[in-house]
């Protein structure tokens, strides 16, 4: 699979099979992603890998806390503004209800948007849970290093015939994942993932999310108009 292919057949999955992952594929992927840039090569990643019963105490903690109405809320964490601009808070609409639509699901139907918003925390049946973090003295820059290294493994795990998830989600439940994990305190969470293969059989999967037109958000300034 060449880059291009890599990069157009990646999408969030959101229904695996139980299709077991092989540890040395995931050593592969991360190997491969430690050449993701980073400024000034600060590399200020860290990830955590799981699978089996650790997989399944986290998801069991976090589903409990789901089910209680525990979820902390992500600008606790300066991580999404409390209040969106149309544009952004539009796109985030339009995915979602997409997604519900392939499933079924009406607007207002609130006991089914639970229970399809509760599989995020069963990493939607994925067989590998990942948790990507840095430590929590860094900056913005680093963020955006930890980025370029997720996208770097989500290209990778295509690479190896898998489909990945990554999952915000899992910022609203930190404490059963540091605590599984044994993550270190002055350690952040950026996100979550799901890695596996994909349920070619489920409706979720056939969701395309739309993507903005090129012209409404590049600009070239400088370029010298092209030979007619």
């Amino acid at each position: 699979m060449n880059v291009e292919e890599a990069i157009r057949s990646r999408k969030s999955v959101r229904a695996f099979t139980d299709r077991t992952v092989p540890q040395e594929t995931i050593e592969r992927i991360l190997k491969l992603s430690q050449q993701a840039p980073s400024g000034t090569n600060t590399q200020p990643w860290h990830t955590y890998v799981c699978t089996g019963a650790v997989k399944n105490a986290i998801a069991t903690d976090v589903c409990d806390l789901f089910d209680q109405g525990k979820a902390e809320k992500y600008e606790d964490y300066d991580y999404y503004p409390s209040n969106w601009k149309d544009i952004h808070r539009d796109r985030r609409r339009g995915v979602g209800w997409s997604l519900y639509g392939l499933l079924g699901i009406q607007k207002g139907d609130r006991e089914r948007t639970m229970i399809q918003a509760k599989r995020n925390y069963k990493f939607f049946d994925a067989p590998v849970g990942m948790f990507f973090t840095m430590d929590a003295y860094l900056g913005k820059g680093s963020w955006s290093d930890v980025g370029l290294y997720m996208q770097t493994v989500m290209l990778a795990a295509r690479g190896e015939g898998l489909h990945t998830c990554p999952q915000a989600a899992w910022i609203s439940f930190q404490e059963p994942i540091f605590r599984h994990l044994n993550i270190p305190d002055d350690q952040v969470l950026v996100s979550g993932m799901a890695l596996g293969y994909e349920d070619t059989n489920a409706i979720e999967n056939t969701l395309v999310s739309d993507r903005e037109d090129v012209a409404n958000v590049v600009q070239y300034i400088g370029f010298e108009p092209a030979d007619t």
